[in-house]
């Protein structure tokens, strides 16, 4: 049987990867052949994406399959963050770097929006979690602060949907990235155009969505001529990167919550149906749309994000791996120092570690002053974030949680994994890390070999990846730590 290839591109907010995925029966192997740095540019006081050369980027990786390995990829899928989006005049030409959800554009849109549209009408009608930074909040505050881009804008593209459209030239909405934007009605998995009109919103920019698994085309002729071959094929995959990574869980049944930890934490549950009660709004889940026409239910947690900015300041100094990390805040005394990943604060600020420091000593806490006392407070922080989370979800789950699937980079981290089985007393399933280009990829296969249902899907996750479980050892001492400092 001859072996199948496909290619993924996997777009988070720190880096992207090109990862191909060869089938072999009902198993699927990744290797990365191009990884890439991808940093918000700052111009002019705010912060974007660089489009352009994130799309070179993917041409590189594309390159490097076809004419280094040899390897014409039967598709090509596309996966990135959510919320963001680029806009296309009326000649298809991008108006602008899209802005990054990390800029200060919507700091006040959140709260002005309300004023017009109540919270709980809103969540009611998108069951969507309120981050200032929804694309519902970033349209109003672009609206308000840069009219001209919405004046001149014929339609508005997601980064994924962007980029697939400057490999194919057609427009489309893909809907798990589409759920992302608070503009969606969960039940009708369609747009909620008269938010946009009671907000003065044009709604003539959003274009019809489509599935994950929709075959969207074949790259541009120009493409195709330069790489000197007759055609490749172009996939909506679950476009939202978290939507691919869960379609990649090797689980069985549904008794299990799952965290995808990366620069985000996404920790939640799947549910066949919206859940929009009285206590989800209470608690602010959200409910995204999944792979299988299911839906991710979940929370949006600053993730490793308090890492990943601190060892920047770290790095200019002397440069510290992340096993040494590990290893080093394992003998740092437990719960000197606690934060709330998710306070305002960590949102963007120019020193993490100084931030953390600030935090601390406002709470009555001692603040970390070693780089392994850094480390122990934010996995620890994690941790009891995950626990209080998961109280939350088990009020509202339909079906018991029994285990906690760990996927994305954050499983490769023994010490944080532990931590969470000791924190919420579940066993935590780690792995793959790799999730979201593995789910990329199955759904592109599902497309290909006209496959149904996510448990095929994760058949083949389960042939194809390994896992590691961590048991619960000391939930007694995660207990005993102060209400306070939860």
């Amino acid at each position: 049987m001859t072996n199948t290839q496909y290619l993924a591109f996997d777009i988070g907010a720190g880096s992207g990867r090109a990862i191909l995925g060869t089938l072999d029966g009902c198993k699927v192997t990744l290797e990365e052949i191009h990884r890439f740095p991808n940093e918000m540019i700052l111009r002019d006081g705010h912060y974007y994406w660089d489009i352009n050369r994130l799309f070179e980027e993917l041409m590189t990786g594309l390159r490097l399959c076809v004419k280094k390995l040899n390897i014409i990829p039967a598709s090509i899928g596309i996966d990135t963050w959510g919320v963001d989006f680029g806009l296309l005049d009326g000649n298809n030409q991008l108006i602008g770097n899209p802005f990054a959800y990390r800029d200060s554009l919507t700091d006040e849109a959140m709260e002005q929006v309300f004023k017009l549209i109540r919270p709980k009408e809103l969540y009611t009608k998108t069951g969507i979690q309120f981050l200032r930074f929804n694309t519902l909040f970033q349209l109003w505050a672009l609206n308000k602060k840069f009219p001209n881009h919405l004046l001149q804008a014929d339609k508005l593209l997601f980064i994924p949907d962007l980029l697939g459209y400057l490999f194919t030239g057609v427009i489309f909405s893909e809907y798990t990235i589409a759920s992302t934007s608070q503009m969606l009605n969960p039940k009708t998995r369609n747009w909620y155009p008269d938010l946009l009109m009671r907000l003065g919103l044009p709604i003539h920019i959003l274009d019809d969505i489509v599935e994950p698994g929709t075959h969207i085309g074949t790259l541009k002729p120009g493409i195709l001529s330069e790489l000197g071959i007759n055609a490749i094929s172009v996939v909506a995959v679950g476009a939202h990167d978290t939507a691919s990574a869960i379609a990649a869980i090797p689980a069985e049944g549904k008794n299990w919550a799952y965290i995808s930890s990366g620069t985000w934490s996404l920790m939640g549950i799947e549910t066949d149906h919206p859940i929009l009660n009285e206590a989800s709004f209470k608690y602010l889940f959200t409910n995204e749309g999944g792979v299988g026409k299911t839906i991710r239910y979940l929370k949006n947690i600053t993730g490793l994000w308090l890492l990943q900015e601190c060892k920047k300041i770290w790095d200019k100094v002397e440069v510290v791996s992340y096993s040494d990390l590990i290893s080093q805040c394992k003998k740092v005394k437990p719960f000197q120092s606690l934060v709330d990943p998710d306070d305002p604060i960590f949102m963007n600020p120019d020193n993490m570690p100084a931030a953390i420091r600030e935090y601390c000593l406002n709470t009555g806490q001692s603040a970390p002053e070693t780089i392994p006392e850094f480390a122990r407070c934010i996995f620890e922080s994690l941790a009891l974030k995950y626990r209080a989370v998961l109280i939350q979800l088990k009020e509202v789950s339909p079906h018991p949680i029994e285990k906690i699937h760990m996927i994305g980079g954050g499983s490769l981290n023994a010490l944080l994994c532990q931590f969470t089985a000791d924190a919420t007393g579940l066993p935590v399933i780690a792995g793959p890390a790799e999730a979201t280009a593995l789910g990329n990829i199955l759904v592109q296969i599902a497309s290909h070999q006209g496959l149904s249902g996510l448990d095929t899907l994760r058949s083949y996750a389960l042939n194809s990846v390994q896992t590691i479980t961590y048991l619960p050892k000391s939930k007694a001492a995660w207990d005993k730590v102060p209400e306070q400092k939860r």
